[in-house]
């Protein structure tokens, strides 16, 4: 599997909230640094996500490989609707590191949470 079919399969089970496929993707002691939930376990990261959420809408933008590594940066419109019901949309680079599985290492969350921090930290009161 190449590292822009990874890239793709993460973001389509994403959107559709399927936290098994996501995890799945990931290798045993994946990690997930977010600006919002700190840096996780996959497993932890996207089950507290996904209690957190009613539902995710993606729109790539771009993806920016890294050529002779393992790395890859995706850029995407995110559009997440909190389970309060509110609904914030932001722009989003995630960089995700393979290993010679073809499992996700690591990936990285990048974007300004100026919008979302507000909105998070009601549903976490």
């Amino acid at each position: 599997m190449t590292l822009k079919q990874i890239a793709l399969q993460y973001i389509s089970a994403l959107e559709k909230g399927d936290v098994d496929l996501i995890i799945s993707l990931f290798s045993e002691n994946g990690i997930v640094e977010s600006p919002l939930y700190g840096t996780n376990k996959a497993s932890v990261f996207y089950t507290t996500l996904s209690e957190d959420t009613t539902a995710s809408e993606l729109k790539v933008k771009g993806m920016f490989e890294e050529q002779e590594s393992l790395r890859l940066a995706l850029f995407f419109e995110y559009t997440w609707t909190l389970k309060n019901g509110k609904i914030v949309t932001f722009d989003v680079v995630d960089i995700l590191t393979v290993d010679e599985h073809h499992k996700i290492n690591s990936l990285q969350i990048i974007y300004d949470t100026v919008n979302t921090r507000t909105l998070f930290k009601e549903i976490h009161n």
